[in-house]
């Protein structure tokens, strides 16, 4: 039911319901969730979780406005929502006195300082018994001031020794306060969605493709009447009874926008994916070829005869698939085999195969870290180390995006936590393109005694001179407690794995779930990855070759003025940042013929669309050319670039 503000006189109330919002979204213990614990940097509270908490909370207290998303400490949400029910200071908040903010200092030193409460006697010295010195003390008085809605500065409350003679003097002095007092809030109507009729009116049409099919169409005016403004962030919180209702207000955005031809994912190959792939165009309704920048094949393996033939010849003589986990008749002679190869090649003790890139990593952080441990990540961690830290239901802190005195800031707070730290970053970004801070997260790693995952998925088969991974690359080999990486992208084939020393990966084996209660890859996908890598050990040239295509293609991107941002691998962002601008180059790209991947929320925070380019070995020289004066034209037509560019 939803309340008004007249119901909430009572600000430390406020408070404690704001913590149960948050503590029920984010399944974070009440006593973890300190006021001036930043959003994500300490509480791994991502874009995405806060727009659940802020809607949660709009709709618990009845708000008629939408709470803004730039809030990023429990005490600035709580500052905002009071502010929305205007009550800075609550009628009279404290009119029991003493006793009531004893009860609020209480729940506010629990907080603060992680004590449980019956460690804290209420004539205890604060400091010499409890250690609660000036700084904690300020805190704990400023968040209860906060509850009350009563000035945070008291004169001499830092002069009281004990919780008891601290709540005598707040009292005293907030007594000479006058509050504001709270007029009632009304809840406005809900705006109604933009209608189909409005969304689908005057599709523009597809803009020129290579055989001339389609019409030049001018770019629209971003703020022309009929434009569906919504981006998908709209639809993470749509609430109704029906829980379909979300799916059929987006059918109605999706089709809006597949109307308008800026959607177009998932369209159908009827090719092989090579530097070149036959795509059934879904908008035009026929069969089409394009240049292919859209698939992690880095090293062109998918295709090779040898690791083709190992997959049939594996799959006639083991059947298609073996229905079984790999402890319950689901485990192969080729994967001990596969496994032992891969630890070979990523020269680690010992390997562990799961059902995908994402499974391994769900699996590997849920096992390892406790809701006692800390998750370190970084900003732009892929969205499967996202979900294995909330599966741990560990600590989970955000550091900026390689940014390694912020990581020392975070890993220098919670040095003094009871449980172990693990460190996880990507090898390469998938949506950046950029590779990791290796040496400077292994350095401070061994300082405050932390380990270390790192995700290979967009390294393994393209940095190091050998292309197995990251740590290669850093001739770090070794240093790295764990290397985990996906076998759908340079591997050519399905699967994830983790490598390093041999205790912990078999430690993984019966503790992560998603080894343990899953089925496992089929014995052909496994032959066919030990042939990937057999192929890659025999030809080392295939690195060298999708070097050089990475560095011609990002010479001439770089040489029209596109924002690469600090791209060091196989994937060339080309970042716009608004998302309708995104959409239209992206649409203008394909009606010329190449196919790559238009980025939008959630793959990147609003505000930051890009397309995202895949090279690979087998794009020959005619193709990165080509590739370049497309970009560069559907550039220069939607006006991502200027004209004389």
């Amino acid at each position: 039911m939803t309340e008004t503000g007249a119901e909430h006189s009572d600000l430390a109330r406020l408070h404690e319901q704001v913590v149960e919002i948050v503590a029920e979204r984010t399944l974070y213990d009440e006593s973890y969730l300190l006021p001036d614990s930043h959003f994500e940097a300490d509480l791994g509270i991502d874009s995405v979780i806060l727009e659940s908490i802020l809607a949660a909370v709009k709709e618990h207290f009845g708000l008629r406005d939408r709470l803004s998303g730039q809030v990023t400490t429990l005490r600035e949400l709580v500052a905002a929502v009071a502010a929305e029910l205007e009550q800075g200071a609550a009628g009279a908040a404290w009119a029991d006195g003493p006793d009531a903010i004893l009860t609020a200092l209480l729940s506010a030193a629990q907080r603060q300082t992680q004590y449980r409460p019956e460690q804290l006697g209420l004539d205890a010295h604060l400091e010499r018994d409890l250690g609660i010195d000036s700084v904690i003390l300020t805190s704990v008085v400023a968040e209860v001031a906060q509850s009350f809605g009563a000035p945070e500065t008291v004169p001499g409350f830092g002069e009281a020794t004990t919780l008891r003679e601290l709540a005598d003097r707040l009292s005293a002095a907030w007594s000479q306060h006058t509050p504001r007092t709270m007029a009632p809030r009304t809840v406005a109507p809900r705006p109604e969605p933009v209608q189909a009729a409005q969304a689908e009116a005057s599709p523009a049409p597809d803009l020129p493709a290579p055989d001339g099919d389609a019409q030049r169409q001018p770019v629209p005016d971003a703020a022309a009447d009929g434009w569906d403004g919504r981006s998908m962030k709209d639809f993470v919180e749509q609430r109704d009874p029906d829980i379909f209702a979300k799916a059929r207000t987006f059918g109605t955005y999706l089709r809006g926008r597949e109307a308008d031809q800026l959607y177009w994912y998932g369209m159908p190959l009827h090719s092989r994916c090579e530097n070149r792939a036959v795509i059934f165009d879904e908008l035009a309704g026929r069969k089409r070829e394009f240049l292919m920048f859209a698939s992690n094949n880095y090293l062109g393996l998918a295709n090779h005869p040898r690791v083709i033939e190992a997959v049939c010849d594996a799959t006639r003589a083991y059947g298609a698939t073996h229905t079984g986990s790999r402890f319950i008749g689901g485990t192969n002679m080729l994967h001990k085999e596969l496994e032992r190869r891969l630890a070979a090649f990523k020269q680690r003790p010992a390997c562990i195969v799961y059902p995908g890139g994402y499974s391994a990593n769900l699996g590997a952080i849920s096992a390892l870290v406790k809701s006692y441990d800390t998750l370190v990540v970084d900003k732009l961690n892929h969205m499967s180390i996202v979900d294995g830290a909330k599966l741990s239901g560990a600590g989970r802190r955000i550091y900026q995006h390689n940014d390694m005195a912020d990581l020392e800031r975070v890993l220098k707070r919670g040095a003094d936590s009871p449980g172990g730290t693990l460190i996880v970053a990507d090898g390469v970004f998938s949506m950046h393109g950029d590779i990791c801070d290796l040496p400077g997260i292994v350095g401070l790693a061994k300082t405050y005694g932390a380990r270390v995952m790192i995700d290979d998925a967009h390294a393994t088969g393209v940095l190091g001179a050998r292309g197995s991974g990251t740590t290669e690359h850093f001739n770090l080999k070794g240093e790295v407690d764990l290397e985990l990486g996906t076998m759908s992208k340079a591997l050519a084939g399905m699967g994830g794995f983790v490598v390093g020393d041999e205790e912990v990966v078999e430690y993984l084996r019966f503790y992560s779930n998603s080894y343990v209660f899953a089925a496992n890859i089929p014995a052909g996908v496994a032959a066919g990855l030990i042939a990937s890598i057999d192929v890659m050990e025999a030809e080392p040239e295939r690195v060298k070759r999708l070097w050089t295509n990475i560095g011609a293609l990002r010479e001439r991107l770089l040489e029209a003025g596109f924002d690469l941002e600090n791209s060091e691998s196989a994937i060339l962002p080309i970042r716009i940042g608004d998302e309708r601008l995104a959409m239209e180059m992206g649409r203008a790209v394909r009606a010329r013929g190449l196919y790559c991947q238009t980025v939008v929320f959630p793959g990147v925070p609003l505000g930051d669309a890009r397309l995202r380019v895949s090279v690979t070995c087998e794009h020959t020289p005619e193709d990165l050319e080509l590739a370049a004066d497309i970009f560069l034209d559907a550039a220069r037509e939607t006006g991502v670039l200027r004209a004389d560019r």
